[in-house]
Protein backbone atom coordinates (compact mmCIF):
# COMPACT_ATOMS: atom_id res chain seq x y z
CA UNK A 1 0.00 0.00 0.00
CA UNK A 2 1.37 3.38 -0.99
CA UNK A 3 1.18 6.48 1.17
CA UNK A 4 0.14 8.39 -1.94
CA UNK A 5 -3.02 6.32 -2.43
CA UNK A 6 -6.62 7.08 -1.55
CA UNK A 7 -6.91 3.69 0.17
CA UNK A 8 -4.17 4.68 2.58
CA UNK A 9 -5.06 8.16 3.79
CA UNK A 10 -8.85 8.00 3.34
CA UNK A 11 -9.47 4.49 4.72
CA UNK A 12 -6.54 2.62 6.22
CA UNK A 13 -4.92 5.39 8.28
CA UNK A 14 -8.06 6.88 9.88
CA UNK A 15 -9.63 3.45 10.54
CA UNK A 16 -6.45 2.20 12.22
CA UNK A 17 -6.23 5.35 14.37
CA UNK A 18 -9.88 5.07 15.45
CA UNK A 19 -9.49 1.42 16.47
CA UNK A 20 -6.18 2.06 18.25
CA UNK A 21 -7.48 4.90 20.41
CA UNK A 22 -10.80 3.14 20.95
CA UNK A 23 -9.12 0.15 22.60
CA UNK A 24 -6.80 2.42 24.56
CA UNK A 25 -9.81 4.36 25.84
CA UNK A 26 -11.22 1.03 27.11
CA UNK A 27 -7.86 0.42 28.87
CA UNK A 28 -7.26 -2.57 26.60
CA UNK A 29 -3.62 -1.68 25.97
CA UNK A 30 -2.54 -5.05 24.61
CA UNK A 31 -5.47 -5.08 22.20
CA UNK A 32 -4.51 -1.59 21.00
CA UNK A 33 -0.94 -2.73 20.37
CA UNK A 34 -2.30 -5.79 18.56
CA UNK A 35 -4.38 -3.49 16.35
CA UNK A 36 -1.24 -1.63 15.23
CA UNK A 37 0.64 -4.88 14.62
CA UNK A 38 -2.22 -6.42 12.63
CA UNK A 39 -2.62 -3.17 10.65
CA UNK A 40 1.12 -3.16 9.92
CA UNK A 41 1.02 -6.75 8.68
CA UNK A 42 -1.99 -5.89 6.53
CA UNK A 43 -0.16 -2.82 5.19
CA UNK A 44 2.84 -4.99 4.30
CA UNK A 45 0.81 -7.84 2.83
CA UNK A 46 -1.25 -5.46 0.67
CA UNK A 47 1.76 -5.19 -1.64
CA UNK A 48 2.83 -8.86 -1.69
CA UNK A 49 1.33 -11.31 0.79
CA UNK A 50 3.68 -14.19 -0.05
CA UNK A 51 6.58 -12.40 1.65
CA UNK A 52 4.73 -11.90 4.91
CA UNK A 53 6.15 -15.20 6.33
CA UNK A 54 9.68 -13.84 5.79
CA UNK A 55 8.89 -10.79 7.91
CA UNK A 56 7.28 -13.01 10.58
CA UNK A 57 10.28 -15.35 10.64
CA UNK A 58 12.68 -12.42 10.94
CA UNK A 59 10.77 -10.98 13.91
CA UNK A 60 10.44 -14.28 15.81
CA UNK A 61 14.04 -15.30 15.10
CA UNK A 62 15.62 -12.02 16.16
CA UNK A 63 13.42 -11.67 19.24
CA UNK A 64 14.48 -15.18 20.34
CA UNK A 65 18.17 -14.54 19.66
CA UNK A 66 17.90 -11.23 21.51
CA UNK A 67 16.51 -12.99 24.60
CA UNK A 68 19.38 -15.50 24.53
CA UNK A 69 21.98 -12.75 24.16
CA UNK A 70 20.50 -10.59 26.91
CA UNK A 71 20.84 -13.28 29.57
CA UNK A 72 24.24 -14.18 31.08
CA UNK A 73 25.14 -17.41 29.31
CA UNK A 74 28.41 -18.67 27.81
CA UNK A 75 26.71 -18.70 24.41
CA UNK A 76 26.06 -14.97 24.08
CA UNK A 77 28.73 -14.29 21.49
CA UNK A 78 27.85 -17.42 19.53
CA UNK A 79 24.18 -16.42 19.51
CA UNK A 80 25.11 -12.92 18.30
CA UNK A 81 27.23 -14.31 15.46
CA UNK A 82 24.46 -16.72 14.44
CA UNK A 83 21.94 -13.89 14.55
CA UNK A 84 24.00 -11.53 12.39
CA UNK A 85 24.94 -14.25 9.88
CA UNK A 86 21.32 -15.38 9.55
CA UNK A 87 20.12 -11.82 8.95
CA UNK A 88 22.84 -11.12 6.40
CA UNK A 89 22.23 -14.46 4.63
CA UNK A 90 18.50 -13.78 4.42
CA UNK A 91 19.23 -10.42 2.84
CA UNK A 92 21.92 -11.89 0.58
CA UNK A 93 19.70 -14.66 -0.80
CA UNK A 94 16.84 -12.40 -1.83
CA UNK A 95 18.79 -9.28 -2.78
CA UNK A 96 22.22 -10.40 -3.97
CA UNK A 97 21.98 -14.04 -5.11
CA UNK A 98 21.50 -13.27 -8.80
CA UNK A 99 24.24 -10.62 -8.70
CA UNK A 100 26.76 -13.15 -7.37
CA UNK A 101 25.59 -15.87 -9.78
CA UNK A 102 25.88 -13.53 -12.78
CA UNK A 103 29.42 -12.52 -11.84
CA UNK A 104 30.41 -16.12 -11.08
CA UNK A 105 29.09 -17.19 -14.49
CA UNK A 106 31.04 -14.38 -16.13
CA UNK A 107 34.31 -15.24 -14.39
CA UNK A 108 34.14 -19.02 -14.69
CA UNK A 109 32.16 -19.42 -17.94
CA UNK A 110 29.57 -21.42 -16.01
CA UNK A 111 25.88 -21.30 -16.80
CA UNK A 112 24.27 -21.42 -13.35
CA UNK A 113 20.60 -20.54 -13.60
CA UNK A 114 19.51 -17.29 -11.98
CA UNK A 115 17.00 -17.50 -9.13
CA UNK A 116 14.96 -14.45 -10.22
CA UNK A 117 13.71 -13.88 -6.70
CA UNK A 118 11.52 -10.83 -6.17
CA UNK A 119 13.00 -8.56 -3.52
CA UNK A 120 10.77 -8.60 -0.42
CA UNK A 121 9.65 -5.13 0.55
CA UNK A 122 11.60 -3.46 3.35
CA UNK A 123 14.03 -6.36 3.85
CA UNK A 124 17.02 -3.98 3.74
CA UNK A 125 15.44 -1.78 6.40
CA UNK A 126 14.16 -4.33 8.90
CA UNK A 127 17.39 -6.34 8.56
CA UNK A 128 19.61 -3.41 9.59
CA UNK A 129 17.11 -2.45 12.27
CA UNK A 130 17.26 -5.86 13.92
CA UNK A 131 21.01 -6.30 13.55
CA UNK A 132 21.37 -3.09 15.56
CA UNK A 133 19.01 -4.55 18.18
CA UNK A 134 21.08 -7.74 18.49
CA UNK A 135 24.37 -5.85 18.80
CA UNK A 136 22.90 -3.58 21.46
CA UNK A 137 21.51 -6.60 23.30
CA UNK A 138 25.00 -8.08 23.39
CA UNK A 139 26.33 -4.81 24.81
CA UNK A 140 23.60 -4.77 27.47
CA UNK A 141 21.92 -1.69 26.01
CA UNK A 142 18.43 -3.19 25.57
CA UNK A 143 15.71 -3.85 28.12
CA UNK A 144 13.44 -6.85 28.60
CA UNK A 145 10.86 -6.00 25.97
CA UNK A 146 7.79 -8.19 25.50
CA UNK A 147 7.12 -9.77 22.10
CA UNK A 148 4.19 -7.53 21.13
CA UNK A 149 6.17 -4.31 21.55
CA UNK A 150 9.20 -5.76 19.84
CA UNK A 151 7.04 -6.85 16.90
CA UNK A 152 5.52 -3.38 16.72
CA UNK A 153 8.99 -1.82 16.80
CA UNK A 154 9.90 -3.78 13.67
CA UNK A 155 6.59 -3.60 11.81
CA UNK A 156 5.15 -0.17 12.72
CA UNK A 157 3.71 0.63 9.30
CA UNK A 158 4.76 4.31 8.90
CA UNK A 159 8.45 3.32 8.91
CA UNK A 160 8.20 -0.30 7.73
CA UNK A 161 8.56 -0.02 3.97
CA UNK A 162 11.31 2.56 3.43
CA UNK A 163 12.44 3.82 6.79
CA UNK A 164 13.60 5.82 8.60
CA UNK A 165 15.80 3.05 10.06
CA UNK A 166 14.55 3.36 13.62
CA UNK A 167 16.39 2.38 16.80
CA UNK A 168 14.82 0.33 19.57
CA UNK A 169 15.66 2.84 22.30
CA UNK A 170 13.85 5.66 20.49
CA UNK A 171 10.77 3.64 19.54
CA UNK A 172 9.78 0.97 22.07
CA UNK A 173 9.63 3.36 25.07
CA UNK A 174 7.19 5.52 23.09
CA UNK A 175 4.82 2.57 22.68
CA UNK A 176 4.84 2.16 26.48
CA UNK A 177 4.13 5.76 27.55
CA UNK A 178 0.66 6.28 28.99
CA UNK A 179 0.20 9.76 27.51
CA UNK A 180 0.83 8.40 24.02
CA UNK A 181 -2.27 6.23 24.32
CA UNK A 182 -4.59 9.24 24.42
CA UNK A 183 -5.88 11.21 21.46
CA UNK A 184 -3.73 14.31 21.00
CA UNK A 185 -5.34 16.74 18.56
CA UNK A 186 -2.22 18.88 18.37
CA UNK A 187 -0.18 15.87 17.23
CA UNK A 188 -2.89 14.99 14.73
CA UNK A 189 -2.67 18.53 13.34
CA UNK A 190 1.11 18.26 13.14
CA UNK A 191 0.81 14.87 11.47
CA UNK A 192 -1.64 16.06 8.84
CA UNK A 193 0.49 19.14 8.22
CA UNK A 194 3.71 17.28 7.47
CA UNK A 195 1.86 14.47 5.68
CA UNK A 196 0.36 17.05 3.31
CA UNK A 197 3.83 18.49 2.64
CA UNK A 198 5.22 15.02 1.95
CA UNK A 199 2.33 14.11 -0.35
CA UNK A 200 2.88 17.34 -2.30
CA UNK A 201 6.61 16.63 -2.58
CA UNK A 202 5.95 13.19 -3.98
CA UNK A 203 3.03 13.50 -6.38
CA UNK A 204 3.53 17.08 -7.53
CA UNK A 205 7.30 17.64 -7.54
CA UNK A 206 9.04 14.25 -7.65
CA UNK A 207 6.67 12.72 -10.18
CA UNK A 208 7.03 15.80 -12.41
CA UNK A 209 10.82 15.46 -12.51
CA UNK A 210 10.42 11.74 -13.23
CA UNK A 211 8.93 12.73 -16.61
CA UNK A 212 12.35 14.06 -17.62
CA UNK A 213 14.64 11.70 -15.70
CA UNK A 214 13.05 8.41 -16.76
CA UNK A 215 13.14 8.95 -20.55
CA UNK A 216 16.66 10.36 -20.30
CA UNK A 217 18.05 7.36 -18.45
CA UNK A 218 15.93 4.53 -19.84
CA UNK A 219 14.79 5.49 -23.34
CA UNK A 220 17.16 7.94 -25.02
CA UNK A 221 19.94 6.41 -27.14
CA UNK A 222 22.19 9.48 -26.84
CA UNK A 223 21.86 12.74 -24.94
CA UNK A 224 23.08 16.17 -25.92
CA UNK A 225 24.67 18.51 -23.39
CA UNK A 226 21.49 20.23 -22.23
CA UNK A 227 19.41 17.07 -22.31
CA UNK A 228 21.98 15.18 -20.23
CA UNK A 229 22.15 17.91 -17.60
CA UNK A 230 18.36 18.15 -17.53
CA UNK A 231 18.22 14.36 -17.07
CA UNK A 232 20.76 14.22 -14.23
CA UNK A 233 19.41 17.26 -12.39
CA UNK A 234 15.84 16.06 -12.78
CA UNK A 235 16.78 12.78 -11.11
CA UNK A 236 18.74 14.59 -8.40
CA UNK A 237 15.60 16.47 -7.40
CA UNK A 238 13.24 13.57 -8.10
CA UNK A 239 15.14 11.37 -5.65
CA UNK A 240 15.27 14.07 -2.99
CA UNK A 241 11.58 15.00 -3.15
CA UNK A 242 10.54 11.36 -3.53
CA UNK A 243 12.45 10.05 -0.52
CA UNK A 244 12.07 13.09 1.71
CA UNK A 245 8.38 13.20 0.77
CA UNK A 246 7.98 9.57 1.83
CA UNK A 247 9.78 10.31 5.10
CA UNK A 248 7.54 13.32 5.77
CA UNK A 249 4.46 11.15 5.23
CA UNK A 250 5.92 8.50 7.53
CA UNK A 251 6.58 11.09 10.24
CA UNK A 252 3.11 12.54 9.80
CA UNK A 253 1.41 9.15 9.97
CA UNK A 254 3.32 8.23 13.13
CA UNK A 255 2.47 11.55 14.82
CA UNK A 256 -1.24 10.73 14.56
CA UNK A 257 -0.46 7.86 16.97
CA UNK A 258 1.70 10.18 19.15
CA UNK A 259 4.87 8.47 17.93
CA UNK A 260 7.83 10.60 16.87
CA UNK A 261 10.04 9.08 14.18
CA UNK A 262 13.63 10.32 13.90
CA UNK A 263 14.52 13.06 11.43
CA UNK A 264 15.94 11.56 8.26
CA UNK A 265 16.65 14.68 6.18
CA UNK A 266 17.99 18.10 7.05
CA UNK A 267 18.30 20.03 3.77
CA UNK A 268 21.10 17.82 2.37
CA UNK A 269 21.52 19.89 -0.79
CA UNK A 270 22.61 22.81 1.38
CA UNK A 271 25.72 20.83 2.35
CA UNK A 272 29.05 22.60 1.82
CA UNK A 273 31.18 19.44 1.92
CA UNK A 274 30.65 15.69 1.55
CA UNK A 275 30.80 15.02 5.29
CA UNK A 276 28.15 17.68 5.83
CA UNK A 277 26.01 16.01 3.15
CA UNK A 278 26.04 12.67 4.97
CA UNK A 279 25.08 14.38 8.21
CA UNK A 280 21.97 15.65 6.39
CA UNK A 281 21.03 12.90 3.89
CA UNK A 282 19.31 9.68 5.06
CA UNK A 283 20.48 10.47 8.58
CA UNK A 284 19.31 7.18 10.10
CA UNK A 285 21.30 5.16 7.54
CA UNK A 286 24.39 7.29 8.22
CA UNK A 287 23.89 6.66 11.93
CA UNK A 288 23.70 2.90 11.43
CA UNK A 289 26.77 2.79 9.17
CA UNK A 290 28.74 4.86 11.70
CA UNK A 291 27.70 2.97 14.85
CA UNK A 292 27.56 -0.61 13.55
CA UNK A 293 30.13 -0.72 10.75
CA UNK A 294 32.59 2.19 10.84
CA UNK A 295 33.24 2.20 14.61
CA UNK A 296 33.47 -1.64 14.94
CA UNK A 297 36.00 -1.60 12.08
CA UNK A 298 38.15 0.70 14.20
CA UNK A 299 36.72 4.11 13.30
CA UNK A 300 39.25 6.91 13.29
CA UNK A 301 41.56 5.09 15.70
CA UNK A 302 42.86 2.49 13.26
CA UNK A 303 43.25 2.62 9.46
CA UNK A 304 40.71 5.43 9.22
CA UNK A 305 40.77 5.74 5.42
CA UNK A 306 40.33 2.01 4.92
CA UNK A 307 37.41 2.03 7.36
CA UNK A 308 35.80 4.98 5.62
CA UNK A 309 36.08 3.33 2.22
CA UNK A 310 34.72 -0.01 3.43
CA UNK A 311 31.82 1.70 5.19
CA UNK A 312 30.77 3.63 2.09
CA UNK A 313 31.15 0.62 -0.20
CA UNK A 314 28.95 -1.42 2.14
CA UNK A 315 26.48 1.47 2.23
CA UNK A 316 26.45 1.56 -1.56
CA UNK A 317 25.95 -2.22 -1.83
CA UNK A 318 23.11 -2.02 0.73
CA UNK A 319 21.21 0.13 -1.75
CA UNK A 320 21.28 -2.41 -4.54
CA UNK A 321 22.89 -5.49 -6.08
CA UNK A 322 24.95 -3.95 -8.85
CA UNK A 323 28.39 -2.66 -9.67
CA UNK A 324 26.93 0.80 -10.15
CA UNK A 325 25.93 0.92 -6.46
CA UNK A 326 29.34 -0.35 -5.39
CA UNK A 327 31.01 2.29 -7.54
CA UNK A 328 28.68 4.97 -6.17
CA UNK A 329 29.71 3.97 -2.64
CA UNK A 330 33.36 3.94 -3.67
CA UNK A 331 33.11 7.49 -5.07
CA UNK A 332 31.56 8.77 -1.84
CA UNK A 333 34.23 7.00 0.19
CA UNK A 334 36.93 8.54 -1.98
CA UNK A 335 35.37 12.00 -1.68
CA UNK A 336 35.21 11.65 2.11
CA UNK A 337 38.88 10.67 2.24
CA UNK A 338 39.82 13.65 0.02
CA UNK A 339 37.79 15.91 2.32
CA UNK A 340 39.66 14.58 5.38
CA UNK A 341 43.01 15.17 3.67
CA UNK A 342 41.96 18.68 2.66
CA UNK A 343 41.02 19.46 6.25
CA UNK A 344 44.55 18.53 7.31
CA UNK A 345 45.92 21.23 5.02
CA UNK A 346 44.01 23.79 7.12
CA UNK A 347 43.02 25.80 4.05
CA UNK A 348 39.32 26.66 4.44
CA UNK A 349 37.25 26.70 1.28
CA UNK A 350 34.61 29.39 0.82
CA UNK A 351 31.06 28.25 1.56
CA UNK A 352 29.78 29.05 -1.93
CA UNK A 353 32.62 27.19 -3.66
CA UNK A 354 32.27 24.31 -1.21
CA UNK A 355 28.55 24.09 -1.92
CA UNK A 356 29.08 24.27 -5.70
CA UNK A 357 31.64 21.45 -5.69
CA UNK A 358 29.59 19.31 -3.30
CA UNK A 359 26.29 19.72 -5.15
CA UNK A 360 27.83 18.91 -8.52
CA UNK A 361 29.63 15.90 -7.10
CA UNK A 362 26.34 14.64 -5.65
CA UNK A 363 24.55 15.26 -8.94
CA UNK A 364 27.18 13.42 -10.98
CA UNK A 365 27.38 10.45 -8.64
CA UNK A 366 23.59 10.07 -8.63
CA UNK A 367 24.00 9.11 -12.29
CA UNK A 368 25.61 5.82 -11.23
CA UNK A 369 22.97 5.39 -8.53
CA UNK A 370 20.12 5.73 -11.04
CA UNK A 371 21.46 4.07 -14.18
CA UNK A 372 20.38 0.46 -14.65
CA UNK A 373 23.51 -0.36 -16.66
CA UNK A 374 27.01 1.00 -16.95
CA UNK A 375 26.29 2.04 -20.54
CA UNK A 376 23.32 4.11 -19.39
CA UNK A 377 25.54 5.92 -16.90
CA UNK A 378 28.18 6.59 -19.56
CA UNK A 379 25.48 7.85 -21.94
CA UNK A 380 24.39 10.51 -19.45
CA UNK A 381 27.92 11.46 -18.38
CA UNK A 382 29.14 11.73 -21.96
CA UNK A 383 26.24 14.02 -22.74
CA UNK A 384 26.98 16.14 -19.65
CA UNK A 385 30.59 16.48 -20.86
CA UNK A 386 29.36 17.77 -24.23
CA UNK A 387 30.69 14.75 -26.15
CA UNK A 388 27.43 14.43 -28.10
CA UNK A 389 27.12 18.09 -29.01
CA UNK A 390 25.59 21.10 -27.30
CA UNK A 391 22.13 21.27 -28.83
CA UNK A 392 20.07 24.41 -28.39
CA UNK A 393 16.84 25.53 -30.03
CA UNK A 394 16.72 27.61 -33.20
CA UNK A 395 15.04 30.44 -31.29
CA UNK A 396 17.89 30.46 -28.76
CA UNK A 397 20.39 30.54 -31.61
CA UNK A 398 18.72 33.63 -33.13
CA UNK A 399 18.51 35.52 -29.85
CA UNK A 400 22.08 34.64 -28.88
CA UNK A 401 23.61 35.79 -32.17
CA UNK A 402 25.05 32.34 -32.95
CA UNK A 403 23.56 32.23 -36.46
CA UNK A 404 26.95 32.31 -38.15
CA UNK A 405 28.39 29.68 -35.80
CA UNK A 406 25.41 27.45 -36.56
CA UNK A 407 26.12 27.75 -40.28
CA UNK A 408 29.75 26.71 -39.74
CA UNK A 409 29.02 23.90 -37.25
CA UNK A 410 25.49 22.67 -38.07
CA UNK A 411 25.94 19.36 -36.20
CA UNK A 412 26.90 21.12 -32.99
CA UNK A 413 23.47 22.60 -32.43
CA UNK A 414 19.98 21.22 -32.72
CA UNK A 415 16.82 21.00 -30.64
CA UNK A 416 16.41 20.40 -26.94
CA UNK A 417 14.47 17.17 -26.44
CA UNK A 418 13.88 17.72 -22.72
CA UNK A 419 10.58 19.30 -21.74
CA UNK A 420 11.02 23.07 -22.13
CA UNK A 421 9.61 23.97 -18.72
CA UNK A 422 11.89 21.58 -16.84
CA UNK A 423 14.67 24.17 -16.64
CA UNK A 424 12.39 26.65 -14.92
CA UNK A 425 11.27 24.02 -12.44
CA UNK A 426 14.87 22.93 -11.83
CA UNK A 427 15.78 26.51 -10.92
CA UNK A 428 12.74 26.78 -8.66
CA UNK A 429 13.59 23.45 -6.99
CA UNK A 430 17.17 24.60 -6.39
CA UNK A 431 15.94 27.81 -4.76
CA UNK A 432 13.45 25.87 -2.64
CA UNK A 433 15.95 23.35 -1.27
CA UNK A 434 18.71 25.92 -0.84
CA UNK A 435 16.87 28.94 0.52
CA UNK A 436 13.61 27.80 2.11
CA UNK A 437 13.23 26.13 5.50
CA UNK A 438 12.67 22.39 5.30
CA UNK A 439 9.58 20.49 6.44
CA UNK A 440 11.07 19.55 9.84
CA UNK A 441 11.85 23.20 10.58
CA UNK A 442 8.33 24.13 9.53
CA UNK A 443 6.94 21.37 11.76
CA UNK A 444 8.81 22.72 14.76
CA UNK A 445 7.33 26.18 14.17
CA UNK A 446 3.82 24.91 13.40
CA UNK A 447 0.89 26.44 15.27
CA UNK A 448 -2.69 25.30 15.03
CA UNK A 449 -4.64 28.03 13.24
CA UNK A 450 -7.23 28.54 10.56
CA UNK A 451 -4.49 29.73 8.20
CA UNK A 452 -2.51 26.52 8.61
CA UNK A 453 -5.69 24.45 8.36
CA UNK A 454 -6.53 26.17 5.08
CA UNK A 455 -3.00 25.56 3.82
CA UNK A 456 -3.18 21.85 4.73
CA UNK A 457 -6.50 21.46 2.94
CA UNK A 458 -5.27 23.34 -0.13
CA UNK A 459 -2.09 21.27 -0.41
CA UNK A 460 -4.02 18.03 0.16
CA UNK A 461 -6.63 18.84 -2.47
CA UNK A 462 -4.08 19.91 -5.07
CA UNK A 463 -1.94 16.83 -4.41
CA UNK A 464 -4.99 14.57 -4.64
CA UNK A 465 -5.89 16.21 -7.95
CA UNK A 466 -2.44 15.21 -9.23
CA UNK A 467 -2.83 11.58 -8.15
CA UNK A 468 -3.87 10.39 -11.58
CA UNK A 469 -0.67 8.58 -12.49
CA UNK A 470 0.91 5.29 -11.43
CA UNK A 471 3.91 6.08 -9.25
CA UNK A 472 6.08 4.22 -6.76
CA UNK A 473 8.55 5.41 -4.19
CA UNK A 474 12.12 5.04 -5.43
CA UNK A 475 13.44 3.65 -2.16
CA UNK A 476 11.00 0.71 -2.37
CA UNK A 477 13.64 -0.74 -4.71
CA UNK A 478 16.32 -0.71 -2.01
Amino acid sequence: MLFNSFEYFLLFLPLTAVLYFFFNRLKLTEAAIAVLIFASFFFYAWWEIRYLPILLFSIIFNFTIGKIIRHPTPYKKTALIIGIITNVCLLAVFKYADFFIENLNHLSSNNIALLHLTLPLAISFFTFQQIAYLVDSYKGLTKEYDFLRYALFVTFFPQLIAGPIVHHKEMIPQFMRSRNKLVNYHNISLGLFIFAIGLFKKVVIADYFAETATPGFDEAVTLSFFDAWATSLAYTFQLYFDFSGYTDMAIGSALIFNIKLPTNFNSPYKATDIQDFWRRWHITLSRFLRDYIYIPLGGKNHAVYRNLMLTFIIGGFWHGAGWNFLFWGFLHGLATIVHRLWQKLNRPMGRLLGWFITFNFINITWVFFRATTWDDAMKVLQGMAGMNGIHISNKMIRYSGFDRLYEVYPNFFGTITAHRSVWLYLIVALVVVFKMSNSIERLQNFKTSWINLTMICTVFIYAMYQMNKVSEFLYFNF
